[in-house]
């Protein structure tokens, strides 16, 4: 990987988070991971937990799954910290990744007009399960705003559109499908100013300022829930990853102190991430 090449992906994308100042002679590793982990919050808390302990800087290049891995692929970080099992599995049989492990879980829910004249549409909150309130949406023709950006959000909305429609709506340019190709806050922000349907994991939601009408409508269904992994990069592909630093920062996250740090994060009073590593 070339050094400028490094420096200028790091700077360009949104949802960079540096625990601190850091100076060029300072250690670090960069961590290819999600918006969902950046923008609730999650990582501003744990870091400074893993840094003040092992003196160690996490440079974080938060995007969507599949851009993190893409990112990983190329060796422009040095851990894949994302949310789509089926991708991270393919990523280290396919050599490019040294191991898998499951961190954390949070759950999706659909989120939709809840209050005023354009209460609920779809009836979603009427739905018994998540494949029967897609259903519902697309009877209704009610405007669903999708990711469209590869995230694992992205995937798993997609999935669910398969198996209760038989094929995703973009592929049939349907008018009330809206794809923004954006993270989860500007969709968020898309479906609140047009009153419309929207899947989320339920940490972004929490930390989402600008809700308006909307309201989560449906949740706790268990196709929803939203595990997350943790992936070294392949040194053998990169000569350039940070090994021995990356496997430190994945053994802390791993640990009994790492994973007692995921669970005592709360937003809103609310527990929105539950650690599960195997022991």
């Amino acid at each position: 990987m070339k050094l400028a090449a490094k420096f200028f992906l790091i700077s360009l994308i949104a949802g960079v988070t540096l625990t601190g100042n850091v100076s060029a002679a300072e250690r670090f590793i960069v961590v290819a991971s999600t918006t969902s982990t950046v923008n609730s919050g999650l990582f501003d808390y744990l870091l400074p937990k893993f840094t003040s302990k092992h003196g160690l800087q996490i440079r974080v290049v938060g995007v969507g799954t599949g851009q993190a891995i893409r990112v990983a692929r190329r060796g422009d970080a040095d851990v894949l910290f994302v949310h789509h099992k089926k991708s991270e599995l393919a990523f280290v049989r396919a050599g490019f990744g040294v191991g898998r492990s499951d961190v954390m879980f949070n759950d999706f829910v659909i989120v939709g007009p809840g209050k005023g004249k354009g209460n609920d549409p779809a009836k979603v909150g009427q739905t018994e399960s998540v494949i029967s309130a897609y259903k519902a949406i697309a009877n209704s023709k009610s405007i669903f705003t999708s990711r469209g950006d590869d995230s694992g959000t992205h995937k798993k909305s997609l999935s669910i559109w398969q198996t209760a429609l038989k094929m995703a709506p973009s592929s049939n340019g349907v008018k009330w499908y809206r794809e923004t190709g954006s993270g989860m806050g500007a969709t968020l922000n898309i479906a609140s100013s047009m009153n419309a349907y929207t899947l989320t994991d339920r940490a972004t939601w929490e930390n989402f300022k600008n809700k308006g009408e909307l309201k989560i409508l449906f949740e706790h269904d268990p196709l929803l829930q939203n595990q997350y992994g943790i992936i070294k990069v392949n040194p053998a592909r990169h000569k350039h990853v940070k090994s021995k630093e990356a496997n430190t920062f994945i053994n802390w996250i791993l640990s009994t102190e790492g994973q007692a740090a995921i669970n005592n994060y709360r937003l809103n009073t609310k527990q929105v991430f539950f650690a599960n590593a195997k022991k």
